[in-house]
């Protein structure tokens, strides 16, 4: 799906909502693309969703806990077999909209190839080939999403889990259960990390995987494991709106490596297997910026985020459980203050999408996601949406930022075969 790249100029600050098709009508449009580009019948077609992380920012590679909720945003993969021993794959980019083709033998894909957005799917595919999840062997892939590229919601986990899952399905012939999610989960991060080369560390592919309607997942990657929370804010009166502030999003910069770095080197150092397990990690944390020529002000300012965050998070489960979402929302804000200030990922319009937020009455409001661009949630009452909106996309205007998106959250099923 193309993002608005509107300039500012042509932005009336009139709220410009996302629209999101119904799970059958992605799945026909997308079966409609295959049958376009090569004229016949897919075998199926499966989808995965992208997510918003309500806390627990930049803390998966720390061994740390985060929640998040897959959306009712997804990306549709309509998928055959073919004998040609190459994969294909085809989706619809641009703006005006074209189809982008795309083709690589299969014998071909591993680290660093291709190093392209194709990497996402065909190289979760090769991972989980390379997992003993199934034999390797050609697919035609015809691709349509609702999860808006660069908006930090995961649109490259929504391509990596459900290119993944047909490839089992068409291939694999075994019963799609929670070893197997945890297989394709493993191939998706590794495909990230070692095809395309953006360094994540798994939260995004868990939750498109094993999310779940009406719920958030409580997930603990130092105890690898992962609880369903209830979160039927519609039946609070309550939202959640993404605000996609379309400023330029991109982990592959360098700013996030270079961040996980820093935390993966004092962990390192420390001697654990966390910073969430090591006593005064902030203060230790100076040895290791000296030892490395590294501001210690800084390397200390990162460590504390991450461990500031983890036990944030931690408690913001409760709270979450607990139904107290004012407290929640102080939560969130707890969160944001310290990626902007602590980990500096924030950027203006992102700070100034939380900003405009709370002063039109949120509960909390924050940035998801990595950072650097992307978008922010606000936790706000039903009746309040529509005029958060309207401010947003009215302070973009006024400072000349890229015209905004919106959506409302629903925390919705994870990745499946629709048709």
């Amino acid at each position: 799906m193309p993002t608005s790249q509107t300039n500012a100029a042509q932005n009336a600050g009139t709220p410009r909502w996302l629209q999101t098709r119904s799970e059958e009508q992605g799945a026909a449009d997308a079966r409609s693309l295959f049958q376009q580009v090569y004229g016949y019948e897919p075998a199926g077609v499966w989808s995965a969703p992208g997510r918003v992380n309500l806390i627990g920012e930049h803390v998966d590679y720390a061994d740390g806990i985060s929640l998040p909720f897959a959306l009712s945003q997804r990306t549709y993969v309509a998928a055959a077999k073919n004998d040609d021993g190459v994969y294909r794959v085809a989706s619809r980019f641009g703006d005006p909209v074209e189809i982008v083709h795309f083709e690589i033998p299969v014998a071909e894909v591993g680290p660093g190839n291709p190093a392209n957005w194709a990497g996402y799917a065909v190289g979760a595919i090769w991972a989980a080939t390379e997992a003993g999840l199934m034999p390797a062997g050609g697919l035609n892939l015809a691709i349509e999403s609702d999860v808006p590229v660069g908006a930090g919601l995961s649109s490259s986990a929504a391509l990596e889990c459900s290119a993944a899952l047909a490839a089992f399905d068409l291939y694999g012939g075994a019963t799609l259960d929670d070893a197997v999610r945890n297989g394709l989960m493993g191939a998706s991060i590794r495909a990230e990390n070692e095809v395309v080369g953006a360094s994540t560390g798994g939260l995004d592919q868990r939750i498109s995987l094993f999310g779940q309607a009406g719920h958030a997942l409580a997930i603990d990657f130092a105890e690898d494991s992962a609880t369903q929370v209830p979160f039927d804010i519609a039946g609070r009166g309550l939202a959640i709106l993404i605000m996609n502030t379309n400023a330029p999003h991109q982990l592959n910069d360098g700013q996030y490596a270079a961040r996980r770095a820093v935390i993966d080197g004092v962990t390192a150092d420390l001697g654990v297997s966390s910073l969430r397990f090591a006593e005064e990690a902030e203060d230790a944390s100076v040895g290791w910026a000296k030892a490395n020529d590294v501001d210690p002000v800084e390397v200390a300012a990162r460590v504390r985020h991450v461990v500031s965050e983890i036990a944030r998070t931690a408690e913001a489960i409760k709270q979450v459980s607990a139904g107290d979402m004012e407290a929640f929302g102080r939560s969130m804000q707890g969160s944001h203050a310290s990626l902007r200030d602590d980990y500096e990922v924030t950027v203006p319009e992102l700070d100034t999408a939380v900003d405009v937020a709370m002063a039109q009455g949120a509960l909390g409001a924050r940035m998801t996601g990595g950072g650097f661009g992307g978008s922010a949630i606000a936790l706000l009452r039903e009746d309040q949406v529509e005029a958060t909106a309207t401010a947003v996309a009215e302070a973009f205007a006024e400072k000349g930022f890229n015209e905004p998106e919106f959506v409302v959250a629903l925390p919705s099923d994870g990745a499946h075969r629709n048709a």
